[in-house]
């Protein structure tokens, strides 16, 4: 059987796809790595977008989130890669956090939501950003969940200098009950987010990312960093107080940052370990037993999917990510919240189905093959 695929220059390509599924063995629970997965939400598509603007099938959200703790990820909930700012407002996010946290809680899986200000009215004051930090703050925290303090797009627009990013986080730090997960997602994920920290000299923002860890090193768990830029990330890693963690955000490079140096390691809070979670825990079980080779082994062949799903413009990647879901089995659709599923070119899903069925991702490739036939066949594309 093949699937005739376009490739985005004006021809096609003939695939041969995978015949049988491909098995990874893990060894639960994980221990070398603490290794969050993103999540995804599905999306409602029977729901009428004008009454429910950010409609969730819960039943299918919490099943895959089970997914993710069957194989010894944890999950990183209402995060970018649910669609915060691109579809999912805070209404749903919070209800979607008190119920994945209740789920958690079920089933003993580890949790970690997103605290941001999304709340908000483009026209916000510092107080206003201030209390929508509080307010999300004490959703989270009544859930159960461990607090991620996101980036947010409301404080990047009316913070001054450095001095207001440390007046701000200062104050949400002494107020956490317990120690929290600071994200810093560059502008390549979010425009918006472009000068955080108070400057967009990324050294001169790590020395007051860094001045905000110092200052409270007993309230910081550890750090996500999503800047695409490995050498960066190691060498902030190096200057993180004892104790705090550093968790890679970096879709391009996780494997050598996860397997570390003889400085340190990477934990990871991943968007691509959505799709991978089978393999990453499977890898990072690997490195548990000391097998670096075994890791990299299963991990290094992923790689080029993540940077196909996560290229430019990278705050798309969340197309991809869904659309691998749908044809892996855990929704029955292929519908986006907000419509997102149009963000992203026939071509590009085509290759992206073509990269995860060599990875061996789907765990009944047939049925990939058949859901990636019907969706080329809906564009006029006879597959």
């Amino acid at each position: 059987m093949t699937i005739v695929l376009p490739t985005g220059t004006g021809r096609s390509v003939t695939y041969v796809p995978r015949s049988e599924p491909v098995t990874h063995a893990t060894q639960l629970p994980l221990r070398s790595r603490v290794v969050y997965s993103a999540a995804h939400v599905v999306a409602d598509p029977l729901a009428a977008a004008a009454d429910a603007p950010a409609a969730v099938d819960w039943d299918a959200t919490l099943a895959f989130r089970r997914h993710l703790w069957a194989h010894g990820l944890a999950v990183a909930e209402a995060m970018d890669t649910a669609q915060r700012g691109m579809g999912l407002d805070w209404p749903a996010a919070a209800e979607l956090i008190r119920r994945s946290s209740a789920e958690a809680a079920a089933v003993g899986g580890r949790i970690a939501s997103g605290v941001g200000t999304d709340q908000l009215a483009p026209a916000s004051t510092m107080a206003e950003v201030t209390a929508a930090y509080e307010e999300q703050l004490a959703v989270v925290e009544a859930a159960g969940s461990q607090v991620i303090l996101m980036a947010s797009r409301a404080l990047a627009a009316v913070a001054k200098g450095p001095d207001d990013y440390l007046e701000v986080y200062g104050r949400l730090l002494r107020q956490s009950s317990d120690p929290v997960i600071l994200h810093w997602l560059g502008p390549m994920f979010d425009p918006a987010l472009e000068g955080y920290w108070g400057s967009a000299d990324l050294d001169a923002a790590t020395e007051t990312f860094l001045d905000v860890i110092a200052a409270h090193p007993d309230k910081v768990d550890g750090v996500k960093i999503s800047l695409l830029d490995a050498d960066r990330e190691v060498a902030l890693r190096r200057r993180l107080p004892a104790g705090v963690r550093c968790y890679t955000g970096d879709d391009f490079h996780y494997p050598q940052l996860i397997e570390g140096d003889r400085h340190g390691f990477s934990h990871a809070l991943l968007g691509i370990f959505d799709p991978l979670a089978p393999v990453a825990g499977a890898a990072v079980s690997r490195l548990d037993t000391g097998d670096a080779a075994g890791f990299r082994g299963l991990l290094d062949p992923t790689v080029e999917l993540s940077r196909h799903l996560f290229g430019a413009p990278t705050r798309f990647y969340k197309t991809g990510v869904v659309l691998l879901a749908w044809l892996a089995g855990h929704q029955s659709h292929f519908t986006m919240v907000g419509g997102l599923q149009s963000a992203r070119s026939l071509p590009h899903l085509a290759r992206a189905y073509e990269l995860a069925d060599r990875a061996g991702l789907f765990p009944d490739p047939h049925l990939a093959e058949h859901r990636m036939r019907a969706l080329l066949n809906l564009h006029g594309v006879d597959a």
